[in-house]
């Protein structure tokens, strides 16, 4: 198969591979011990702690830490972000937004984004304090990944997850924070937070005030296992949530901070609240009557650090109320400092193997490659009538629609900039012989209720070889509240389908002529395509693709990318088939719960080639207890084109098991597989893989007949209608 383009994965970790280079001996005499590289973390910790007061200490724990200059202690900001990129911090690469990084199914590509992120973020660090920048988004710790479930399309930040599946949103956010913090044993390039702890994914207008109730087997086989991973993959921060979760403010729940993420999970990092989130406790929640007695709460459920303005000053009044023991501000300080210590923040420069990552890595050639390689694996085909891929040497190409030529659809949220954007419409022209004739006319609006009253674009589609039409929706239409500027509901989208205008534009162009009508949609969410589908040859799910989403697009529909891309949300047929949006019962939400049958299901794509799933065989069909469970899945490509197939691998349960995932994915893999060739994969499973929980919320292994199914999608009717196939075999659980 043709490549979208090269992988330089040994320069992107090569700076993460560096020996560090010791300081220059004799001429090093720290004023402080906590300044001296050679002692014992713990000491230069606790020495640092020691000497700060009351009111210093407090400060520390406001993501605005502001300099101690008495001891050489510069100021930090806390507040960073890295979604899909360094964010809102200038020039840096802008990769696909996360919901389409999930759709790539590729969490080895996850990890080497995150380390160019890292890389990125490291060069962009020495270059801003080199100047005095010390302000927010210039620092080195990261609020991402967010891995909330994305169980409702309606949620519009839902773009920011890796999806509806625990396993999958579990496997590309451990990858993202190991690539993004490094593998030295010392230092970390930079640190991790997993983000809204927990049961977090709308409505963003009421997550100020809202109380999601969930059950203890929802929370331990949905909303939990992601955040588990995250702890146990050395994530160094975690984000306490807005909204209460049966009852407690998320940021004041000694029951979720301390009890099940310090003790049950043995998370050893820092935890900070969203930004402002204290102020709900007693403004939104109102669980505690006074700002005092919230930041009270908050730090003793386990918050060490403010975003926002609670802590300093009413954590300080707090102690001289007796609500709060100043040795327990040292204890909870201790934990927030070590992680600017791993950072390197107090050691001479070049003790750090981070500091030698030169300016040249920002927006590099590499890292755009690798940008534009995301875009190609992230774009899901969810129709092909035989008219892609396009021939580079068509004669005439017509491109339509307000998404192509905007780089907004490329961003979605929480973006970066960068001097190389690279538009749909300026991907396509760079990709078509230099003979051929493109032309493009925006044609409609973006989100109108009416269509255009002047129409001079449809009939240009008589004339051309084939027509792109660049729709769908940004994010100005959905996003966090406040963020989506063009939203009716304060982000979260309550509209399903396209924009009315849209589908009249797109049945208005669709009756002219007969030449290929090819449709592109940009979206962090579901949309209904029902009506518009029929109209078209061809449907390509852009998601937000990044700054090389022009590229990318280009290379798919030219055939030198083979589309990969997988759903990693189910798209459900109308918004009828949902529970209530405010509902967290994850009854008959995601395709391991719904009773219907959606649009598109979760793990579906479409490629230019076909593959066969012969055989799923397990080396051990009868399991007990602590047993390893060998999988091998053998597939072929059937057709005429090298491709990516991606493999995913789901459990089904005995019919006696009450309230059990209709099937759930445990494992998934992306092979690149010739055209005619054949490949058998073997996958390792343990027992514990094949637990489900009861009421309670307990992990139990219940003896009885499961089945494990290996296919191209989730296993379900509506897959099969779309052209899936899936092989079957049977486990004996003792």
């Amino acid at each position: 198969m043709k490549k979208c383009i090269p992988l330089f994965i040994f320069i992107l970790f090569g700076s993460s591979c560096q020996t560090p280079q010791p300081a220059p001996k004799q001429t090093f005499s720290p004023e402080y011990p906590f300044l001296d590289y050679r002692l014992p973390l713990e000491d230069r910790v606790n020495d640092l702690v020691s000497r700060l007061t009351l009111e210093e200490k407090v400060g520390q724990m406001m993501y605005t830490a502001p300099a101690v200059e008495r001891l050489g202690v510069p100021a930090y900001n806390w507040w960073n972000e890295c979604l899909h990129g360094v964010a809102r911090n200038g020039r840096a690469t802008v990769f696909p937004q996360a919901i389409g990084m999930a759709a790539t199914f590729d969490d080895s590509l996850i990890s080497a984004i995150s380390s160019a992120i890292g890389d990125e973020a490291r060069a962009k660090f020495r270059i801003s304090t080199g100047i005095g920048n010390r302000g927010q988004y210039a620092g080195l710790t990261f609020w991402t990944p967010n891995v909330n479930i994305f169980r409702d399309p309606r949620w519009g930040r839902g773009q920011e997850t890796y999806g509806e599946d625990p396993y999958l949103s579990a496997t590309m956010g451990s990858a993202f924070v190991k690539g993004l913090q490094g593998a030295d044993d010392r230092y970390l390039k930079a640190a991790g937070c997993a983000k809204h702890f927990v049961v977090h994914s709308g409505p963003e207008r009421l997550r100020h005030e809202f109380n999601a109730v969930a059950s203890p087997k929802d929370m331990n086989e949905t909303y939990f296992p992601a955040f588990k991973a995250l702890a146990n993959a050395g994530v160094e921060g975690f984000m306490c949530a807005y909204n209460r979760t049966n009852g407690e403010p998320c940021c004041a729940s000694p029951e979720l901070l301390t009890d099940v993420l310090r003790e049950e999970w043995g998370f050893k990092g820092y935890i900070t609240s969203d930004c402002w989130a204290l102020r709900d406790i007693f403004e939104g929640h109102k669980t505690a009557p006074t700002a005092v007695e919230a930041a009270a709460e908050a730090f003793n459920s386990g918050v060490n650090l403010n975003c926002g303005n609670v802590f300093d000053p009413y954590l300080r009044d707090a102690v001289k109320q007796g609500l709060v023991k100043e040795t327990d501000i040292d204890s909870s300080l201790r934990i927030l400092l070590k992680t600017r210590f791993k950072l390197g923040l107090f050691d001479p420069e070049g003790m750090n193997p981070y500091d030698s990552i030169p300016d040249s890595v920002i927006n590099s050639k590499s890292h755009r490659a690798l940008a534009r390689k995301a875009a190609c694996e992230s774009m899901v085909m969810l129709k092909n009538d035989g008219v892609l891929p396009l021939n580079d040497s068509i004669r005439s190409l017509y491109v339509v629609g307000p998404n192509a030529a905007d780089i907004e659809p490329l961003l979605g949220n929480y973006y970066g900039v960068s001097g190389e954007m690279v538009t749909f419409l300026e991907g396509l022209v760079a990709k078509a012989s230099a003979g051929t004739t493109v032309e493009y006319k925006q044609g409609f609006l973006l989100d109108s209720e009416k269509p255009n009253p002047i129409d001079w674009s449809t009939g240009g589609a008589a004339d051309a070889d084939a027509t792109v039409i660049v729709a769908g929706i940004s994010g100005l239409i959905e996003g966090e509240e406040g963020e989506a500027i063009a939203s009716h509901h304060y982000g979260d989208r309550f509209d399903y389908g396209l924009p009315d205008n849209q589908v009249e534009y797109i049945k208005k162009i669709s009756k002219v002529g007969d030449k290929p009508l090819i449709l592109v949609l940009t979206a962090g969410s579901p949309l209904d395509v029902a009506e518009v589908a029929p109209l078209v040859d061809a449907v390509i799910y852009a998601w937000y693709p990044g700054e090389q989403g022009g590229n990318a697009l280009a290379d798919v529909l030219f055939g030198d990318y083979n589309p990969s891309g997988r759903l990693p949300i189910t798209f459900p047929e109308s918004f009828d088939q949902l529970p209530p949006y405010d509902n967290y019962s994850m009854e008959n939400r995601t395709y391991r719960y719904m009773n219907g049958e959606p649009a598109y299901p979760f793990g579906f794509g479409m490629s230019y080639t076909t593959f066969d799933y012969e055989s799923v065989v397990v080396g051990n069909p009868d399991i007990t207890s602590g047993d390893k469970v060998l999988v091998t899945v053998k597939l072929k490509n059937t057709g005429k084109r090298d491709g990516n197939e991606v493999v995913q691998l789901y459990l089904t349960y005995p019919d006696a098991v009450k309230k059990a995932p209709h099937s759930s994915l445990i494992a998934f893999r992306k092979v690149d597989i010739n055209a005619g060739e054949e490949k058998v994969l073997e996958i390792e499973l343990a027992s514990d893989d094949f637990r489900i929980y009861d009421e309670a919320g307990n992990a139990i292994l219940l003896p009885g007949k499961y089945t494990l199914v290996a296919g191209g999608a989730s296993p379900m009717k509506r897959s099969e209608e779309l052209g899936k196939k899936f092989v079957k075999t049977d486990v004996s659980v003792q």
